[in-house]
């Protein structure tokens, strides 16, 4: 039995579970009021924590497994193996200032006081860029600590930037880039490294085919090098020949920020009844 440990409630939650179910692991019984659920689809228990709980349960075995934020990992210190890059929940941690300041580097940081959620990644890097600054640990509302007199400036999760401009403040020097991981205690043993490879299997189908879309089309045979050259597909597009003789068919996967580029110049070449599906899950 593996145990994962995933976010209780907050941004990382609805797609962690999304993501889990996709790849056929469900707990339809767990909600936010319960710690353990038992999921169906592969022997696995999820557990409900904190987010800044989930690199310390894993450490110390309490979870074998946990899907979190890579700013948790680095801000909790703990000895964990970073086994997936999940795709989601991209943000930054970043330095801002008041809108009137004027930022002109690092170096400004230097004797200003730092509100902050994320003392340790912020000591690092101030530490690296040799600026000595007093980092003021706060648990929540950061951006507000320079408006009360708090602090100078703030160092805090940036998604938008839409609540910095919210209380007057500038994002100013962007020091780390974030986004959820699967994250596994490193002494696992064989039967649940087995099931996590089996998890880790289902994750890469299901983010493999993110923003890609299946094509479905009818095609002149006299078109088809050209066709072929356009799409060459994963290998090469699959071609099939239609009962009408002259034409094919032709299935291929584009890539969705190509779609309808591709798409107009399959329809010079003469393509028709073009019928493009959802990509779910792409297995190599």
């Amino acid at each position: 039995m593996l145990r994962i440990a995933i976010q209780a409630k907050g941004r990382l939650n609805e797609k962690s579970m999304s993501l889990l179910a996709d790849a056929g692991i469900s707990a339809s019984g767990s909600n936010s009021r319960k710690l353990l659920a038992r999921a169906e689809g592969l022997p696995v228990d999820l557990l409900f924590l904190r987010d800044d709980d989930i690199p310390q349960a894993v450490a110390m075995g309490v979870a074998d497994v946990g899907i979190v934020g890579l700013n948790e990992v680095a801000e909790s210190g703990e000895t964990v193996e970073v086994v997936k890059n999940l795709g989601f929940g991209a943000c930054r941690i970043s330095i801002a200032v008041p809108k009137a300041e004027n930022y002109d580097g690092v170096e400004w940081c230097r004797n200003k006081r730092i509100a902050t959620s994320y003392p340790v990644i912020l000591s690092k890097f101030l530490e690296e860029k040799g600026v000595e600054a007093e980092i003021h640990k706060i648990a929540g509302s950061v951006e507000i600590a320079p408006a009360v007199g708090m602090a100078d400036a703030i160092f805090d999760i940036v998604s938008s930037g839409g609540t910095l401009i919210q209380n007057g403040l500038k994002e100013v020097e962007q020091v780390f880039a974030s986004q959820a991981v699967m994250i596994a205690n490193p002494n696992l043993d064989s039967e649940k490294k087995e099931i996590l490879s089996d998890i880790i299997f289902r994750f890469d189908s299901i983010l493999s085919s993110k923003g890609m879309k299946y094509v479905l089309l009818n095609l002149p045979e006299a078109a088809l090098p050209e066709a072929v050259a356009l799409l060459p597909g994963m290998k090469s597009p699959t071609v099939l020949p239609l009962a009408e003789k002259g034409w094919v068919s032709m299935h291929a996967v584009i890539a969705e920020d190509e779609l309808w580029n591709k798409i107009k110049a399959l329809k010079r070449l003469g393509a028709e009844d073009i019928l493009v599906l959802q990509l779910d899950n792409l297995i190599n």
